[in-house]
């Protein structure tokens, strides 16, 4: 008789299945971080203001930072578009960054360097061979080609949903032993960040998660955000461009967080933002934002609840 999963795992399942970071609303770090560094740099009104949604605006923002946290919709072509052909001018201007990829969980780093080796220019058997399910791929290759054209290197960054799904249900010495708990900072998260990415979580699923599920969730996104800092901090001597989601480009409550004190003071964050998210972006929350139209999509809301509730639903023998 087949094990079918219970209606949590199943509850979980789709729950994660629902943001590959959190979805904002209208998307190796050496020691434990310092808890009493401020949340957030000032930043002034200019550098405050929106950047155009020009290329050459971004490219010029990305230029000389040691660490470059470049936000994205997920779902979002024109951003995807404008990223790429920023990294593009800033590789033809001379920089050689390493590309950190969200997109790439951690433990596939030994099969995207395999296939590199094998067939060093093709961006697609890379991604065949160490690319996850979840992603649109399509969005993702350019940044793939453009490492593999100019030798960069490339960072498979992310903790895998199958770990993240561990630290949700038993916590984070499911996937962490204690040394790699203690580096990266994760024996004592901060009480006032996690309630605040509770806040984050019930908000980026639409209210519709079960109250108990908002810690645990809280909790896999900090673990994802730590280990994001953990893979890209032994590249910032040559710089680094982690690729990744709005929620984790946060300076306030993302990858920044768990990065070192004086890497923080070289890191800058950037947000691709969609037109009427502003007001929903706390200030400090980015050093730098770009903002763009939003693609056609149908209600998320809607289809997250329908997701939950079917996943919620008893499940039949």
């Amino acid at each position: 008789m087949p094990i079918r999963p219970t209606p949590a795992a199943v509850l979980l399942a789709a729950a994660l299945a629902g943001c590959a970071g959190l979805p904002p609303e209208p998307g190796a770090a050496s020691g434990a971080p310092t808890r009493s560094a401020p949340v957030a740099r000032p930043v002034d009104a200019a550098v405050a203001a929106p950047l155009p949604p020009d290329a050459g605006a971004l490219a010029e923002a990305m230029r000389g930072a040691s660490l470059v946290l470049l936000g994205e919709m997920h779902d979002n072509p024109a951003q995807h578009r404008l990223r790429a052909e920023a990294l593009a001018r800033l590789v033809a201007a001379g920089a050689r960054p390493a590309l950190a990829f969200e997109q790439f969980d951690r433990e596939r780093q030994a099969d995207l360097d395999a296939a590199r080796a094998e067939r060093a220019h093709d961006a697609d058997a890379l991604i065949a061979r160490a690319g996850g399910p979840g992603w649109d791929w399509a969005h993702y290759r350019p940044f793939v080609q453009l490492a593999l054209d100019h030798g960069l290197p490339i960072v498979a960054a992310n903790l895998s949903r199958i770990d993240a799904s561990r630290v949700v249900r038993e916590g984070f010495g499911a996937v962490f032993d204690a040394a790699e708990r203690a580096a990266l900072g994760l024996d004592s998260p901060p009480a006032e960040l996690l309630a605040a990415l509770e806040v984050e979580v019930d908000r980026g699923h639409c209210g519709v998660l079960p109250q108990p599920m908002l810690a645990p969730m809280a909790r896999a996104q900090i673990a994802r955000d730590a280990v994001l800092a953990q893979r890209i901090a032994p590249h910032a001597e040559r710089g680094v461009v982690l690729l990744t989601g709005n929620a984790h480009a946060r300076r306030d409550l993302g990858v920044v967080r768990w990065l070192t004190p004086p890497l923080r003071e070289r890191a800058i964050a950037i947000g691709l933002l969609e037109t009427g998210s502003q007001a929903a972006t706390p200030a400090g929350a980015f050093d730098r934002v770009i903002v763009t139209d939003a693609p056609p999509r149908g209600d998320r809301c809607v289809a997250l609840r329908e997701r939950l509730r079917g996943a919620a639903a008893p499940q039949g023998r």
